[in-house]
């Protein structure tokens, strides 16, 4: 049974760069059985955290059964099947001063915090809010937030990521701008709360 031909012409998941596709194939070049080896790109933080990436080389042919397996002129990328909504428009790019470096318009998925409430009238106001008003405030900082949940008393639960991740001013940002966006915008909200570890901030690349 001979394969799909549209099996055989899949849409790329992430784009490539001629940049990065050059040092991609130098660096897997260098590697012993390089003509083997396909450049695995997985996510490896979790959820309601800044994404980061591990980039590897490993034999493509022993992908697994749940991974994506795209050729980028002659490079085998492979990507784990969890992550690969979550890259989806991203794009891989190399400079200079940067290295490897990958720009995801995704946001990461938010974390499951037991007895949150996410799924309300009031949660629905929040999302309304932090999508037309919060984030693209914060946009131009390059940082982005993430509700979470509530608790029911009118405390809001959320995470901080992109530029805001880290910062030192970023506990500053969230009590003060966020927390003062939301009071007034939705009946019931008091309060925010950010469960971002600030201590794990760093820009998401690959160096």
């Amino acid at each position: 049974m001979t394969a799909s031909p549209l099996a055989a012409v899949s849409e790329p998941i992430i784009e490539i760069t001629p940049e990065a596709l050059a040092e991609l194939k130098s660096l897997r070049d260098d590697e012993a059985d390089g003509e083997l080896l396909g450049l695995r790109l997985e996510i490896v933080s979790g959820p309601g955290e800044d994404f980061r990436y591990d980039l590897s080389f490993d034999e493509y042919l022993k992908a697994g059964f749940h991974d994506e397996v795209r050729t980028h002129d002659g490079l085998k990328v492979i990507i784990p099947g969890k992550d690969v909504e979550l890259l989806q428009g991203a794009t891989l790019d190399h400079t200079a001063t940067q290295g490897l470096v990958i720009r995801n318009p995704n946001r990461p998925p938010a974390p499951h915090v037991e007895g949150l409430v996410h799924d309300d009238e009031m949660s629905a106001q929040i999302e309304a809010v932090v999508a037309g008003e919060v984030n693209p405030a914060l946009a131009a900082h390059g940082g982005f937030v993430t509700y979470v949940g509530h608790d029911g008393e009118g405390v809001v639960y959320m995470t901080m990521g992109g530029g805001c991740h880290g910062c030192s001013m970023s506990k500053m940002t969230m009590l003060e701008g966020v927390q003062t966006m939301l009071v007034e915008a939705v009946p019931g909200v008091q309060k925010v709360r950010d469960l971002t570890d600030h201590a794990t901030g760093e820009n998401p690349y690959y160096r």
